[in-house]
């Protein structure tokens, strides 16, 4: 078992040849089909995964009601990831996906893999969803 890291994170990213880069708060960020994917270490020791999905379609203040709606049948019916629904301050709505994982006993690099591949595969279909919404 190792201990999480964002150098054993990139390690996996790399051996599928997924682009992506660390921004300035050192998180480890890449784009999977116009789709921003976090790769987040949070807790005390950076133990605990948070692989966070962006969906890139944009919707408008008025649509956050239906939009709890999808979300909440989505988490019904869906294990992975869980979705939510973020206001911006310009009024702007996005739809954010997450599957997170505590490793504070550690992780091996076939069970990061898996959870990785959980966390792109389903926010990626997270995202699919929101593109054919209509109302």
């Amino acid at each position: 078992m190792l201990p999480l890291s964002n150098e054993l994170i990139a390690g996996i990213l790399d051996g599928h040849g997924y682009a992506f880069t660390q921004d300035a708060d050192g998180d480890l960020v890449g784009r999977w089909d116009d789709n921003l994917i976090y790769f987040f270490r949070l807790g005390r020791s950076g133990e605990i995964l948070q692989i966070r999905t962006l969906a890139s379609r944009v919707f408008g203040i008025d649509d956050v009601l239906p939009l709890y709606e999808f979300c909440n049948g989505w988490n019904q019916d869906k294990l992975w990831p869980k979705a939510f629904v973020h206001v911006n301050d310009d009024g702007t709505v996005r739809v954010l996906g997450e599957v997170v994982a505590d490793l504070d006993h550690g992780v091996t690099s076939y069970q990061l893999d898996q959870l990785l591949a959980c966390g792109i595969s389903s926010g990626c279909q997270l995202a699919d969803s929101l593109e054919g919404l209509t109302w």
